[in-house]
């Protein structure tokens, strides 16, 4: 055997122990030849390089993972700074006769010459003390470092070996080095070592082969897998050398390598052997039993342990474990430990062998010791393998873990755990747990389905308490109640559902009149009650918060962040934008922690949502922003994501309608509608149909933005139902269509201002000015008038001044408009507003009274202001050439075979469509619009 660089010499006639006449093994005292396929592992090997340069450098890690071929390699190398001595130790050299004759003989064949007067141990139970001195002696004459390599040091029982080394060590000349590998850490001064720094350690974490690693290591084995399933395999064996090598092999033999990666069974049979004979049979009977019966755990505490019949000597038995490298390490900072997910899956088989049955008792020991604890999750999540769901959903709901399940990073957990729950599970405790899963997985109709059987169990039907004619039941405890209570407010009644009074039933018959043929119903009637039921749900939410012990409501935030979230999700559908603002704000502030994040993501976008459409622009896209940071790294998963805030931030580059905003508004758009709750969520979805409609009705696509709209009667909602049949409204306007327009508006659920400005802009175009002046003026009067109204409103009063031919009125009025809607850059009013608007706005550009003020509107790359005319019929082109020839209506009239009445009719609608009041305007208009 040769180290690079340092030729040893012939080991002569056999050495032979003094007392026995025994013969020294050359196995032991060779360096280990490198295995089939090994990796040259060159960050490990720079470090033992680095380490050799002190007096001593520590391996350690358990069976398996590299030690003695790492140091095997680095002897066979260019590393070592001088002759290595190897020493491959058994079971045998316990006795420091024995070990410090195989020392001895390992330095006489690594060396040219020993120094004179060094011997062999005389007896196999003592070196004497005499032979270490001398040994230490002989070290500070060395011409050149010498390394001693000690392979397998946890094989040497006792105390007397290692104090034999550490006087060595303390003694030594300085070019005496010793590496020691071994799967625990040495009886030696460790941490005077580790303070003096005369120490150099490569643990199991550092013994570890990292994916390229086990690439080059599959390479070897003629195997080239995909960069995923490398990853795949890296992560199941942890990097555990032995693993990657029985799995390579196994892969080798394999039709489908990569199957055989996703397979666990698979990756337990290729190592379950190894494992069983390196590690579990080579521990007491009581350990083992110990290791069997937590084998169901993720992490080990004594105390659980103990709880699994552990013995009551867990903590013992894990520290022994622990510092054997038994594939049982600590988690830092803890009293809990963890085991290798290999040898984990091979005690969970080895526990279903030797005790059938016994796991699902061992889980339900479990749940109940770790929510004792405070583990409440753990505890679910070993509740369910247990099969024990009423006691799972029971514990669910005592410890408020809807909040959990609805908003906070623990719902993918909590929802995991209850995922395998039979819906044959009787009573209210697990329909309640269910309907909170329905519901976080955005099925909202199946959560009014589990909701249903929960009701039936309490005998309570009605959000508030029980109807007067139910039967009558115990009052469920407070945190069933709230779990009950918070579930329907947040989920609320589907379309066509009754209360239990049956008043309520959704969209339904509405009350009220339609007010001289005005609008719809005013809105008092089943929506009316739909918000009632809404905050008398959260104001008995807020009650029983109060009963509840005030450390767990303090524990749990999420739950009154939830509360005030679905009030104002409620009062915005109802159209009541400034309560749900301010609700909104509210569940901003409510979420205090770190747990929370998913919801103040949620309450931001909302909130955003909400002032988007009221015209509040700025602060929207402020709102919109910050929501959407919370999901860059911050705790808030692609699971709990919220399209409100990128539907936001579409609205706000629709109503601000300059150029490059259009596709940033198409692009927030597809991402809100990638957010699993917009497709779900009536109010989202309709806000998410109203966008896709107007920008096609931006690029003049009608039958396309009219297709983009689902038809009426399809959101019970009262807001998001009045936003569809408005912008149904707008496409029919921009068609010429007016009577679709007033049959649009007709079938908003409810009054506002924003219905009535779209009657009197459809009315008006109809030629019906004194009616749109009167819907105006009720418009006007309406405390709920948001900018986006008031601006809209002076636009439709200015065009009824342009048509009656007051044009200092019109532009009295457009003044009003731009100065209101400045602040916010809001565009998109004066963009619909039809062709008219161009030549009024070009007057007051014009004067000095105004100049300038409608200069913003093209800032920036504003979009043109004229939205597609209305087209002209094949007869009106015919009269408006006519006009165009300067003919008098007698002369058009006679020309083409009509009536005056007729031609005079023809002219009017010509006027309409093009948004013009006189003949003059009417050809200049259609020589710019390429009519003519």
């Amino acid at each position: 055997m040769a180290s690079t660089g340092h030729a040893l010499p012939d080991a002569g006639p056999r050495t032979t122990l003094a007392w026995s006449g025994d013969p020294l093994l050359d196995a032991k005292l060779t360096v280990p030849a490198a295995p089939r396929a090994h990796v040259a592992r060159h960050r490990l090997l720079d470090g033992l390089s680095a380490g050799a340069a002190g007096p001593l450098t520590l391996i350690t890690g358990p069976a398996g993972t590299g030690k003695t071929t790492l140091a095997a390699a680095w002897a066979r190398g260019d590393g070592p700074p001088g002759p290595v001595a190897w020493l491959t130790l058994d079971t045998y050299d316990r006795t420091p006769g024995v070990f410090w004759s195989y020392v001895v003989e390992a330095l006489r064949r690594a060396l040219p010459r020993l120094p004179e007067g060094i011997g062999m141990p005389s007896a196999p139970g003592d070196a004497g003390t005499s032979l270490l001195t001398r040994l230490a002696a002989a070290t500070e004459r060395l011409p050149a470092p010498v390394v001693l390599v000690l392979d397998g040091f946890e094989k040497v029982a006792g105390r007397r070996v290692p104090a034999g080394l550490e006087f060595l060590l303390e003694h030594a000349g300085p070019l005496w080095r010793v590496v020691i590998t071994s799967r625990v850490e040495p009886l030696l001064p460790l941490h005077r070592y580790r303070a003096e720094d005369r120490l150099t350690e490569i643990r199991g974490a550092d013994l570890a082969f990292t994916p390229h690693e086990v690439a080059v290591l599959l390479r070897r084995h003629e195997l080239r897998p995909p960069d995923d399933v490398v990853q795949a395999l890296t992560r199941r064996t942890e990097g555990w050398a032995a693993g990657l090598r029985l799995c390579a092999l196994a892969m080798g033999r394999a039709d489908d390598p990569a199957a055989f990666v996703r397979s666990l069974v698979s990756s337990e049979q290729a190592v379950s052997g190894y494992l069983l004979a390196e590690v579990l049979d080579a521990q007491p009977a009581a350990t083992t039993e110990l290791l069997l019966r937590t084998s169901v755990l993720d992490r080990l505490h004594p105390d659980l342990a103990n709880a699994l019949g552990g013995g009551g000597d867990a903590e013992a038995i894990l520290a022994r474990l622990t510092r054997e490298n038994a594939f049982v390490e600590p988690v830092p900072g803890t009293t809990w430990c963890r085991v290798h997910p290999l040898f984990a899956e091979v005690l969970r088989t080895q526990l279903r062998i030797r005790h059938p049955g016994l796991a699902p008792r061992l889980h339900a020991r479990a749940a109940r010791w770790l929510a004792g604890a405070g583990w409440v999750t753990e505890a679910l999540e070993h509740a369910a393998q247990a099969g024990d769901w009423p006691y799972a959903a029971s514990l669910a709901l005592r410890q408020l873990l809807v909040g959990a399940l609805l908003g906070t990073p623990e719902a993918e957990r909590v929802a995991g755990a209850f995922a395998g729950m039979p819906s044959s599970v009787p009573g209210a405790e697990p329909a309640l747990v269910a309907a909170a899963c329905r519901l976080a997985q955005q099925d909202r109709a199946g959560c009014r389905t589990y909701l249903a059987v929960a009701e039936r169990e309490l005998g309570e039907r009605h959000p508030a308490g029980p109807h007067p004619r139910a039967r009558k039941a115990p009052q469920p405890d407070p945190e069933v109640a709230l779990t009950h209570l918070l579930l329907r407010l947040l989920c609320g009644p589907g379309d066509g559902e009754r209360d239990e009074h049956g008043e309520f039933d959704g969209p339904g018959p509405r009350g009220g009149g339609r007010g001289n043929g005005d609008v719809g119903g005013n809105g008092d009637g089943g929506d009316g009650r739909r918000l009632g039921a809404a905050e008398e749900a959260a104001r008995a939410v807020s009650d029983l918060q109060r009963q509840l012990p005030v450390g767990l409501v303090q524990a749990h935030p999420e739950v009154e962040a939830l509360r005030l979230h679905g009030l104002a999700r409620a009062f915005l559908g109802a159209g009541r934008l400034g309560e749900a603002r301010r609700l909104c704000t509210e569940a901003v502030d409510a979420c205090t922690t770190e747990a929370t994040l998913p919801l103040r993501h949620r309450a931001l976008g909302l909130l955003a949502l909400a002032e988007s459409t009221e015209g509040a622009l700025t602060s929207a896209e402020d709102h919109a922003l910050r929501a959407l940071a919370l999901t860059e790294g911050q705790g808030v998963g692609p699971d709990q994501c919220s399209g409100a805030g990128c539907l936001a931030l579409a609205v706000v580059a629709l109503e601000r309608d300059e150029r490059e905003d259009r596709e940033s508004a198409r692009r927030r758009l597809e991402q809100a509608l990638a957010c699993p709750d917009v497709p779900d969520d009536p109010l989202l979805a309709a806000e998410a149909a109203v966008l896709r409609a107007r920008l096609e009705l931006s690029c003049g696509r009608w039958e396309a933005a009219l297709g983009a709209l689902p038809g009426p009667g399809a959101v019970g909602e009262p807001w998001p139902a009045q936003r569809l049949a408005l912008t149904r409204a707008v496409v029919a306007l921009a068609r010429g269509d007016h009577r679709a327009a007033v049959a649009a508006v007709h079938d908003v659920p409810a009054d506002g201002p924003a219905p009535l400005i779209a009657l009197a802009g459809a009315h008006l175009v109809a030629g019906r000015p004194d009616r749109a002046r009167r819907l105006l003026d009720r418009a006007g009067a309406s405390p709920e008038l948001s900018l986006p109204d008031r601006v809209a409103a002076q636009l439709v009063r200015a065009h009824a001044a342009v048509l009656a031919d007051d044009r200092t009125t019109a532009q009295h009025l457009l003044v009003d408009a731009l100065d209101a809607a400045r602040p916010e850059r809001l565009r998109r009013p004066f963009t619909e507003a039809g062709p008219w608007l161009r030549h009024l706005l070009g007057g007051i550009d014009g004067t000095a009274a105004a100049p300038g003020r409608g200069a913003w509107l093209t800032a920036r790359g504003g979009a043109a202001l004229s939205c597609p005319v209305p087209p002209l019929s094949s007869r009106e082109r015919e009269v408006l050439g006519c006009v165009q020839r300067m003919m008098t209506a007698d002369e058009i009239a006679d020309e083409l075979r009509l009536s005056v009445n007729t031609v005079k009719t023809h002219l009017r609608s010509v006027y309409r469509k093009l948004g013009v009041s006189r003949r003059r305007d009417a050809v200049d208009r259609a020589r710019e619009l390429h009519v003519l």
